[in-house]
């Protein structure tokens, strides 16, 4: 079958996606470009033209501990409006930050039609492009409302893709199948995703309800780690400043890991991390020898800092934090300590002594790779987000700078305040 057969059965398949659309009555119409929703966009972006569209966003990191990058496919503008090539240049601009991480796309079909799709013999020489440096940690493909379309893609592509990266891909009918492998609530999802998902259920109503709303929250446990206040921990705690998961995992780390290579870039189990999320909550002792992997207290740690239900560096912070680009170099340290020394006792402690640690894994980069700097983009959103939605894109830069300034200039930053029964690793 030639190239050109090959286009005109996608295309088919196509023109049938959009006929099912219709019977549940949308219209999977191309979508204006949306205006950027983050002023730090600057029309001097290198890939302004493609990055005002919003299509690619990245948002925290899944139940195994790897970055998200989410790819809407609704919110691509008509061919004619979008050179694809300068969209799959800026695809491996944002994969560059962290291909060098254990990663996950999500993939949200929806809105993908005749008009704005590209041709199959783009998607080949995407697919080449990328090479072993950006499949390598790409650890888990989510292709969300699956039609087939993506099954004649999945068939035409099969003689390229080798079966280690095809087991890679997972299909999510609904969105709330997406549950049981990242944290939901963090993806910033279409409203026109999220309106498709309801009449595909109200579609199948004989099937399970499904809901893709998240679910009330239950009281906690007495000595509940995760997903509670450090105000909570610390009454339950005896005053203990630093929360027993965070001093744990820091203290195997600082013992077992500090020369470990690449320590935080990498997965691990989703059974053996929500395990241990269940002895913390519970009070029970967690012996992270049982388990002979240091990348488990790396993930622990960092689900830790993501579950707070105000990030460590406090919601009122962002603003300031996002400024800091614009601040001049040799102010900038100046710069955070004054964001810094502004936060809550409780929440400037445990950075204290978070920083500290990282400062030790820091000084240790000739053996573990990890600078300061990629420190900065392993833990900038697990440090601040905002109270609503996620971070746009181009706020990564300023949110992941702040973050390595403060574990390059752990000393200077954190020297001159000092808190009631504090302690460091």
């Amino acid at each position: 079958m030639s190239a050109f057969d090959f286009e005109q059965l996608a295309e088919i398949e196509l023109q049938k996606d959009e006929e099912e659309l219709e019977v549940l009555g949308e219209e999977n119409c191309t979508l204006a470009p949306v205006a950027h929703k983050c002023a730090d966009l600057s029309i001097n972006h290198p890939y302004y033209d493609v990055a005002r569209h919003d299509i690619i966003q990245v948002a925290g990191d899944d139940n195994s501990g790897r970055m998200v990058i989410t790819f809407s496919c609704c919110r691509l503008p008509p061919s004619f409006q979008l050179d694809h090539f300068r969209l799959l240049e800026y695809l491996k601009y944002t994969l560059d930050r962290y291909v060098e991480n254990d990663y996950t796309i999500v993939y949200f079909h929806y809105g993908l039609n005749s008009r704005n799709k590209p041709s199959l013999s783009w998607l080949q020489s995407a697919y080449k492009e990328f090479d072993r440096k950006y499949k390598k940690n790409l650890k888990a493909l989510y292709v969300v409302h699956p039609t087939n379309f993506i099954k004649v893609l999945w068939n035409i592509f099969k003689p390229l893709i080798s079966h280690k990266f095809g087991k890679k891909v997972s299909y999510m009918n609904y969105l709330s199948d997406l549950r049981d492998h990242l944290k939901y609530d963090q993806l910033n999802i279409p409203e026109e995703v999220k309106r498709h998902d309801e009449k595909l259920q109200s579609k199948h109503k004989g099937l399970p309800p499904r809901s893709s709303k998240i679910p009330p929250p239950r009281p906690p446990l007495p000595m509940q780690q995760f997903g509670v206040s450090l105000q909570y921990m610390k009454d339950r705690n005896k005053g203990e400043l630093i929360p027993t998961v965070v001093k744990q995992s820091v203290s195997y780390m600082k013992l077992k890991g500090l020369r470990t290579e690449g320590l935080f870039r990498r997965s691990a189990s989703v059974q053996t991390i929500k395990e241990i999320q269940r002895l913390y909550n519970l009070g029970k002792p967690v012996n992270f020898d049982l388990y002979g992997d240091i990348h488990v207290p790396a993930v622990i740690l960092k689900t830790f800092l993501r579950e707070l239900p105000e990030p460590l560096l406090a919601f009122d912070s962002l603003e300031a934090i996002l400024r800091i680009t614009s601040v001049e170099s040799v102010l900038r340290v100046a710069y955070c300590k004054e964001i810094v020394h502004k936060l809550p006792e409780h929440n400037y402690a445990v950075l204290k002594y978070l920083m500290c640690f990282l400062n030790l894994v820091h000084q240790e980069s000739l053996s573990n790779k990890m600078t300061s700097f990629n420190l900065g983009c392993v833990f900038g959103l697990n440090l601040i987000w905002p109270a609503e939605g996620i971070l746009w894109l181009g706020a990564l830069v300023p949110v992941n700078m702040f973050a390595e300034l403060l574990i390059e200039f752990y000393e200077n930053i954190f020297s001159s305040r000092s808190v009631a029964g504090e302690t460091l690793p």
